[in-house]
């Protein structure tokens, strides 16, 4: 038998909502891809050149900046934010987008790291130097030379931008200080700079040293990488799988190492790390390695090995990097199949998305610092192309969603809404935040002043602003008669009897 009261008005009245509020979702129900934005050919004199690194500048006043080295020597500055005609070739794309470029090295220049607030450059090439560039002037301010090999990574200390941990194909990585420099000069009249200290042959294959038959095995180091913890480096070489972190204040042992592949034997190949890379907080570590695999690990627990692998690209050379978000929320590799791949970190079963328009093998990837989604990539068919993270709101609601009760606007509020519908207000917070113009300084798009109030005499009130208005309303008799609380609770005079609709029937009669 139903009960009555389960299906009452009052019950009906008590629980209705006038709107159905959910709480913000979280940012994984908000990916749904990445669309291509922008799209430039690198070329210099009209010849195709093939890129190698990519850097996006790490200010947010800078952001919009992209760094490209390719193997001629040369650096470019690409805009971007530049919007392109449709119909416009990749060649037109690149004179409307390119900021400037200079030749910085007579070698291939294969990593690129912005310090001093994005007013400098550090170029690293194949004819084993190190080169410090001022951007504006596009002035060469120091050469770090000491490296008996093509310098294949680099990579600046997180709080002290004058120190830099570089790694070399002569399998040695050098710690320097770009305030102590030498004076001698180069050919050229640069200032040296000279190495602090090191570790050589720091990935060296115990198995290579057994083996006699076999070819020497390279001991390059393919990445270095200085952790949040303003200490510790990493490192990774091609010949093994191995991770190494090192401490700074003693370099002659390392304090621990991981391997993606703890299973791993003798019979069984090893593969190299061709990339590591870390998230702003520095509790991630990505290395992507030649097994076709990107390893992620916790910094606190790395002897616990990886935390979970990502998988889907073809990693079949050293060219291939991967990169973890600043945020922690995706992870984008490279590809040798023309692709690049990106990740959910929280969800690594599931299918990456992929970006497929280069027509040659990805290489390079890198994230912006500032605009959260947004990416580049580069890739032998001499394109460098940039990438926005597609955002929607979900659909299904959050398990954490809550419900909320919307009690409905005096009239008198109404009206004062219907009266300021004529203003006119951002579409977005990046409207509203950024700006690309100088001249138009950001204000506050309703300013709020503080309710003035006039008492006259007695309990009078002179309504003097917006707040006041609706203050005061609050307190008259008709907003009590249109307040929806009303309904269940109305005032003794307008209560009706069984008496009062029998005297309504009768007057209709």
């Amino acid at each position: 038998m139903d009960t009555p009261s389960s299906h009452s008005l009052f019950t009906h009245v008590a629980s209705r909502e006038l709107f159905r509020v959910r709480k913000r979702p979280r940012m994984d129900g908000f990916v749904s891809g990445f669309t291509e934005t922008g799209v430039v050919a690198l070329q210099h004199h009209a010849e195709d050149s093939i890129p190698l690194s990519i850097s996006f500048c790490k200010t947010s006043k800078f952001a919009h900046i992209l760094a490209v080295s390719d193997e001629d020597g040369y650096v470019s500055l690409f805009n971007s934010r530049r919007k392109f005609s449709e119909t416009a070739s990749f060649e037109e794309n690149a004179e409307e987008a390119k900021i400037c470029d200079w030749v910085s090295h007579q070698n291939a220049v294969f990593d690129l790291c912005w310090i001093k607030g994005d007013t400098q450059i550090l170029t690293a090439s194949g004819d084993q130097t190190i080169k410090l560039w001022d951007v504006q002037e596009r002035k060469c301010l120091g050469v770090l030379t000491g490296h008996t090999g093509s310098v294949k990574s680099m990579c600046s200390h997180p709080t002290n931008s004058d120190i830099i941990i570089s790694g070399s194909r002569d399998g040695s990585f050098r710690i320097w200080d770009l305030r102590c420099k030498s004076t001698a000069r180069s050919r050229r009249g640069e200032v040296n700079i000279c190495s602090m200290g090191g570790v050589k042959g720091a990935h060296i294959s115990s198995r290579a040293k057994r083996t006699r038959r076999t070819k020497t095995a390279s001991m390059s180091i393919t990445s270095v990488l200085c952790l949040k913890d303003q200490v510790s480096i990493a490192t990774a070489g091609a010949v093994d799988s191995v991770v190494k972190f090192w401490d700074t204040r003693n370099l002659k042992s390392i304090v621990t190492q991981t391997c993606p592949c703890p299973q791993s034997t003798e019979k069984q190949s090893l593969h190299g790390i061709s990339s590591l890379s870390q998230d702003d907080s520095g509790l991630l570590l990505s290395a992507s390695c030649m097994d076709n695999r990107v390893y992620l690990y916790d910094t606190l627990q790395l002897e616990k090995g990886p935390l979970q692998s990502f998988s889907g690209g073809r990693i079949e050379s050293f060219f291939v990097k991967a990169a973890i978000s600043p945020d922690a929320s995706n992870l984008v590799c490279g590809s040798s199949d023309g692709n690049a791949y990106v990740w959910k970190v929280d969800k690594p079963q599931d299918d990456p998305t992929i970006l497929k328009s280069h027509d040659g093998e990805v290489t390079a990837v890198n994230w912006c610092s500032s605009e959260i989604g947004k990416l580049a990539t580069c890739s032998d068919d001499s394109t460098v192309r940039t990438w926005k993270k597609n955002n929607y709101v979900s659909r299904t609601q959050c398990a954490s969603a809550i419900r909320r009760r919307v009690m409905a606007m005096p009239s008198i509020e109404c009206k004062m809404l219907l009266n300021n519908n004529g203003k006119k207000y951002p579409k977005t917070a990046e409207d509203a935040f950024i700006s690309d113009d100088a001249h138009h300084p950001i204000t506050s798009p309703t300013p709020i002043t503080p309710p003035k109030r006039n008492i006259s005499g007695g309990d009078t009130n002179q309504v003097s602003s917006g707040f006041d208005l609706i203050e005061s309303s609050e307190k008259t008799p008709e907003s009590a008669l249109k307040s929806p609380s009303s309904v269940l609770n109305p005032p003794s005079s307008l209560k009706r009897t069984i008496r009062d609709y029998f005297l309504a029937s009768s007057r209709t009669l």
